[in-house]
């Protein structure tokens, strides 16, 4: 396993992140045991999660879930660089009125105890805002985040689906009070969506924000599977997608064949050929995926590979403003 610098900090991460989503909706807690296991012993320390996963009623379930693996002992906590998010109403009757989305600083800290709890352990490295709230002001959640720092509950801020623009306002109100702020950005990107590069990506890397990236398979389009009879559950569901996107898929297909390479891990290891780029999130439902993924980091892709990657998936025509001014 290869490991980079989260951001501008001094924490080394695993370039690789393991994501947890499908941990008790589509992967049993067994198996997920397993999953974590493997990814400790091949070298991936930095795990993402997030209250609201197991969703509905059941939000919460991933988080008591990894509490239950953490509990098995063995340093597995010790070993995991862990990140859990907030943002999105939990489904507690007991928040009344205050049971909806923000992050405010009466649910920053309730929600922040909570997912302690059901993770089982005191701490988290890194909590990470799901998303921007456009109504508390940033006095207010700075606020939140400091006393939770100071206390040691959490030792650094991230965020997740922020535009630039946010990303500097956020910086900013941290800077004017002497608050480190955010390290890094939690970003939907892939081969199918190269919009952050237009402006969210060179302002992280300007802030010194390491970047991770969601969906980095653009929801298992560019897994190998979509053009597949059989493709699985989530390309089933994507007939209109991949109808839209069949060409570029067969291209980047017959690409992957000539690498030698599974067409998952070239799709992954576009992500890491950015600079700006700290790890994919790998969302594997079972161990074998897992394995297949590994090889992500081994994968090198020179300057003609990268250069056919741009013609069969084009991204934005440089950053802002160039790409519609000067």
């Amino acid at each position: 396993m290869e490991y980079t610098f989260l951001g501008r900090t001094g924490l080394r991460v695993s370039r690789l992140c393991l994501g947890t989503m499908n941990f008790g909706v589509d992967t049993d807690e067994k198996t997920a045991f397993r999953i974590m296991d493997e990814a400790l012993d091949a070298g991936i320390n930095f795990f993402d999660t997030a209250n609201i996963y197991g969703w509905g009623t059941n939000a919460g379930l991933t988080e008591t879930l990894i509490g239950r693996w953490f509990a098995q002992g063995g340093q597995r906590r010790e070993r995991v660089v862990l990140a859990t998010k907030v943002y999105e109403p939990m489904s507690n009757p007991v928040d009344g009125p205050n049971d909806v989305r923000g992050l405010s600083l009466y649910k920053i800290r309730r929600h922040l105890e909570s997912s302690l709890q059901r993770l089982q352990t005191d701490h988290v490295e890194l909590y990470r805002m799901h998303h921007v709230d456009r109504r508390t002001p940033w006095e207010e959640v700075w606020e939140a985040f400091e006393t939770q720092v100071r206390s040691g509950k959490v030792d650094y801020i991230g965020s997740s689906n922020f535009a630039g623009w946010h990303l500097v306002k956020a910086q900013a109100v941290a800077k004017e009070r002497n608050f480190m702020g955010l390290v890094c950005e939690q970003h939907k990107y892939s081969l199918l969506e190269r919009t952050p590069e237009m402006e969210v990506l060179p302002a992280a890397q300007d802030l010194g924000l390491g970047v991770v990236a969601w969906s980095p398979l653009a929801g298992g389009l560019l897994g190998g599977n979509a053009l597949k009879a059989n493709g699985g559950i989530r390309t089933s569901k994507q007939t209109d997608r991949i109808e839209k996107h069949k060409s570029q898929l067969n291209r980047f297909s017959s690409l992957c064949a000539e690498l030698g390479e599974k067409e998952a891990n070239v799709a992954l290891a576009w992500t890491l050929s950015n600079p700006v780029m700290t790890a994919p999130i790998i969302g594997p439902r079972t161990v074998e995926q897992l394995q297949n993924v590994l090889r992500t980091v081994e994968i090198s892709l020179d300057e003609n590979v990268l250069q056919e990657l741009d013609d069969i998936f084009p991204g934005p025509d440089g950053e802002t403003p160039e790409i519609y001014a000067w």
